[in-house]
């Protein structure tokens, strides 16, 4: 698909999305310096465009407001509906006031609407932008599909682009205080390990990885497990049904536990552990060589 063909001279309709690079690599909120950079159009080295073409991208990229140093910036264009499948073409500058060249590999971005809303999300490989130069602006069209997307049309002005800083960090072990406070150092590196060695989570995906099961004195099952949210925000969990299934394929238990609520922090997992009273378990002597725990369908 030539994205370049896309793009037409038009009134910009999006606002900017900037964060800074120590955000990116650091978490923090903070960009050094209180000049002004400005970015200059780059365009793809497997785009051949016409000069027409390339006027109109120069026009748009001319009308971009400064950076301020040490930013990475998304400066929305506009957004076509693809009649074929319902995606949502959005049209946007990828800038950067860095000093050096960069590349950006797979990152979730969020488009928010006036309210700041947020009405699409998904994850896009931004490897694929190339290499962009220093103090640049490369124009780009994002691909939204409609399993993404949470609204009936798209936004007709001051929508915004924005990267979801949680998926530029990894994802890392959230405690809660009481296995703060119980668990050894080595414990919690155990457990931050094995939260690191993980498949990476799609966005917006929430799963349970188990870690622990133990039969207990008196009949009881305990099983620990990872709560892991995928999603961009904190999430609240206040019943929660689980099948607890042996290697066999068989359920050797079954129960539904309120929880109070329990919050997982956003791009994190959180131990827990979930009790079965011997009245909810369905099979005795069960193998726990390999288990699952899984929501009922």
């Amino acid at each position: 698909m030539k994205l370049f063909s896309m793009f037409k001279k038009t009134e910009k309709t999006g606002a900017d999305s900037t964060i800074s690079s120590d955000e990116i690599l650091e978490g923090s909120a903070q960009s050094e310096g209180t000049e002004e950079v400005e970015t200059t159009l780059s365009l793809h080295p497997q785009w051949a465009l016409s000069q027409e073409q390339e006027y109109v991208f120069r026009f748009l990229s001319n009308e971009l407001e400064p950076l301020k140093p040490n930013q990475i910036s998304l400066s929305g264009i506009d957004i076509d509906v693809e009649p074929a499948n319902g995606s949502w073409l959005v049209k946007s500058f990828f800038r950067s006031s860095l000093e050096q060249a960069i590349t950006v590999g797979s990152v979730e971005l969020m488009l928010l609407d006036d309210e700041g809303k947020t009405i699409a999300s998904q994850e896009f490989d931004l490897n694929e932008l190339g290499e962009i130069p220093a103090r640049s602006a490369r124009p780009w069209v994002f691909v939204f599909t409609k399993e993404n997307i949470f609204a009936e049309e798209p936004p007709a002005e001051n929508w915004k682009l924005a990267f979801n800083v949680q998926s530029m960090v990894p994802h890392k072990l959230e405690l809660e205080q009481a296995w703060e406070d119980g668990l050894s150092t080595e414990q919690k590196d155990a457990l931050a390990k094995a939260v690191e060695g993980m498949p990476k989570l799609k966005p917006r995906e929430v799963n349970f990885a188990g870690f622990q099961v133990k039969t207990q004195d008196d009949g009881s099952i305990a099983a620990s497990i990872f709560i892991r949210n995928g999603h961009s925000k904190q999430i609240n969990i206040e019943k929660l049904p689980l099948e607890l299934i042996d290697a066999t394929g068989e359920m050797v238990a079954k129960g539904s536990f309120d929880l109070a609520p329990l919050s997982v922090k956003a791009n994190t997992s959180k131990p827990w552990t979930f009790i079965y009273p011997k009245e909810m378990v369905q099979k005795e002597e069960p193998d726990f060589s390999r288990w699952t725990i899984r929501v009922p369908q």
